[in-house]
């Protein structure tokens, strides 16, 4: 019995390696793909859950200043208020004015309002300044590592190309000998045939 299962195996072993080479292949891209997805996904959460910036009370003070000094609210606020000192003290009595013209406390407030904001909205432009010089680091970094990915994924491509050539060959080859051994039983039984009367 062992004597009769040993040859029809032997028959199959060469489909079974063809089917085993093939889903070793298949095997070899369902892993290159898969590596590639899960480099993506951390990529992509990197990029939406950024780290959070440490701020502190001074830059976030910077912050406030600079966002209501470079806005119209600030510009209307500050134009009203001028309007209103400067109508006040040109009409009230003369013992109600606290700022007669030419308007000397109202120059010196507003380059005081002058000599302090500008350097506050340059420290929060800065910090911008920088958060854009990161990011625009983090950007080259990205377009580098995708660029570094593509090139790795050509030479895996090529590799997996140049397997499956080989394995095409050797598949070739599998099928010319069971074709010539398939022959071979053929013109035997042919000659069998022939040969009994």
């Amino acid at each position: 019995m062992n004597h009769e299962q040993h040859p029809t195996m032997k028959k199959h072993r060469p489909i079974e390696e063809l089917l085993t080479d093939r889903s070793e292949q298949i095997k070899k891209l369902q892993r290159i793909v898969a590596d590639s997805i899960q480099e993506q996904e951390l990529i992509i959460s990197n990029l939406l859950n950024p780290p959070q910036e440490m701020l502190t009370r001074g830059q976030k003070l910077s912050d406030r200043v600079a966002m209501f000094g470079g806005s119209w609210v600030f510009i209307i606020f500050f134009l009203v208020l001028l309007a209103v000192w400067i109508i006040f003290n040109t009409l009230a009595p003369n013992q109600a004015d606290f700022d007669p013209y030419p308007f000397i406390l109202m120059n010196l407030i507003l380059s005081c309002v002058a000599a302090l904001q500008a350097p506050i909205i340059m420290m929060s432009q800065n910090r911008v300044e920088e958060k854009d010089r990161k990011r625009a680091e983090n950007d080259y970094l990205i377009n580098l590592k995708a660029e570094l990915e593509v090139r790795s994924l050509h030479q895996k491509m090529d590799l997996l190309l140049q397997e499956e050539i080989r394995g095409l060959y050797a598949v070739q080859d599998k099928q010319n000998t069971l074709l010539k051994a398939i022959n071979e039983k053929l013109d035997r039984i042919a000659a069998r045939g022939s040969n009994t009367p």
